[in-house]
């Protein structure tokens, strides 16, 4: 089945998009770099996998309408921020409460990306606060409501599936950006990672980041004000 078939328009210019909007920096990519930073590259590209995991979440419930009942209920929207809101609030928490490192010199010796040497934060952990951080915020639903009809054509025969596809394409284009960040942030840990209570403080600013982020979701209005 063909794109046009599909009713899939300006294939190029969603693509181009898709990677500008990736490059912007939110709370996806500040999850990436503080993982990729306190964990090597390993904690950062698993942290890229739970971001992409959650954006799943978003593109087959907005496919199968789940998002547009968001959109049009003011309930369930605020519901769903306020989860959302709260989580990550509770993130930035976990973060500012991190344990510091007893010595800096002990990152010379590990090598990077052994995330039991940064401390207890597990693989699993990583990949799961990534995927909720991504999956209970519902802006990122609505996104994916308002700009993937934009490259549909009105009355495609398959609009689903064409939502679908393009949903799919977003986040296979959105992981060489979140790999990239996530291997930057280790590559910048091993130059700075002597120094392993600068990186602590790191963590600590991205922890205020994503309270922020919280705070102004939590604050944020609904889709029809």
């Amino acid at each position: 089945m063909t794109l046009d078939a599909l009713g899939i328009v300006h294939l190029p210019l969603f693509i181009a998009a898709g990677w500008l909007l990736n490059l912007t920096p939110g709370p996806d990519v500040f999850y990436i770099l503080a993982n990729g930073l306190r964990g090597g590259w390993r904690a950062g590209v698993v942290a890229a996998l739970g971001i992409t995991g959650g954006c799943f979440v978003h593109i087959f419930a907005a496919a199968i309408g789940v998002s547009a009942l968001i959109t049009a209920s003011a309930t369930a929207f605020t519901l769903l921020k306020w989860a959302g809101a709260a989580y990550l609030v509770w993130v930035g928490i976990q973060m500012l409460r991190a344990p510091k490192p007893a010595d800096a010199t002990d990152s010379i010796a590990t090598p990077a990306g052994d995330i039991s040497a940064t401390g207890p934060k597990s693989l699993k952990k990583v990949f799961l606060q990534g995927f909720w951080t991504n999956a209970l915020n519902p802006k990122v639903a609505l996104f994916f409501l308002a700009f993937l009809p934009q490259f549909i054509t009105p009355g495609s025969a398959h609009p689903t599936l064409s939502f679908v596809l393009l949903g799919l394409l977003f986040n296979i284009n959105a992981m060489p950006i979140n790999l990239g960040y996530a291997l930057l942030a280790a590559w910048a840990a091993r130059r700075m990672g002597v120094v392993r209570r600068g990186m602590h403080r790191l963590e600590q600013g991205a922890g205020a980041l994503f309270i922020a982020f919280g705070l102004k979701l939590a604050f944020s209005g609904t889709p029809n004000t």
